[in-house]
Order: structure tokens, then C-alpha cells, then sequence
């Protein structure tokens, strides 16, 4: 596999509301989605992404996080094999976190809602 790319948080903006062509794709589970998450963000758990894939706009740039960036290169490591572009975030929500950057908590704010489907990446 080709290595994935990768962005520091200071390079992404603090809210994905507004942003048309971007999506960042947040693959933690929902109790860490709940304890904070980036505003106008698109969450869909790690295991749910296969039968999800439909919700994310492969057209738009996109941009994946997790707790610390292991489990979003796994999920970009499945994109890239089926011919899709993405780029990880660098060191996830702990370097979110860590860099000050605001955050909104509670289960709410995901640009994707839909229940769990169990399926497994």
C-alpha cells in the first residue's frame, strides 16, 4: 500500500459547517465522539464505515480523524484500496485537543446520523 498522506491539525479549519467541498470524517466510537468532536464533522465508527460508505462525499476533499490517527489510516487504508483519496489527520483528537482547538460534546453536530449496522471493516 502507498503511504497515506497526512495533515497537522493547525492546517485544518476549527469548523467543517460551512465547508462544501471538505469533509472530515471522524471514525471514533460514540462515546468519544460525545466527549468532544469537531464541529460540522461527519461521524461514522470505524466498523460502520463499509456499509456507511455512501454517506461520505468521496468527491470532496477528505480528511479523516480518530483518537491519535491510528484507526483513521486504517479506514484510509481501505479507501485508497477501493480508489478513493483521503488524508489523515496527524496525531487525531488528542493533537486537536492539545493544540487548543475548539470542540463541541454531546451526540449531536454529525453531518451523518444513522444507526448502527454492525457491520464489520
Amino acid at each position: 500500500m502507498s503511504e497515506i498522506p497526512s495533515v497537522p491539525v493547525s492546517e485544518l479549519p476549527d469548523d467543517f459547517t460551512e465547508e462544501t467541498n471538505r469533509v472530515l470524517l471522524d471514525v471514533r466510537e460514540d462515546d468519544e465522539w460525545e466527549s468532544g468532536h469537531v464541529a460540522g464533522a461527519l461521524h461514522i465508527p470505524l466498523g460502520d464505515v463499509p456499509a456507511r460508505i455512501d454517506e461520505i462525499d468521496l468527491d470532496s476533499e477528505l480528511f479523516v480523524i480518530c483518537h491519535a490517527g491510528g484507526r483513521s489510516e486504517r479506514v484510509l487504508g481501505y479507501l485508497i484500496q477501493r480508489g478513493y483519496e483521503g488524508t489523515n489527520v496527524s496525531g487525531g483528537m488528542a493533537a486537536w485537543a492539545g493544540a487548543g482547538r475548539p470542540m463541541q460534546t454531546g451526540p449531536g453536530g454529525s453531518r451523518g446520523a444513522a444507526p448502527d449496522s454492525g457491520a464489520p471493516l
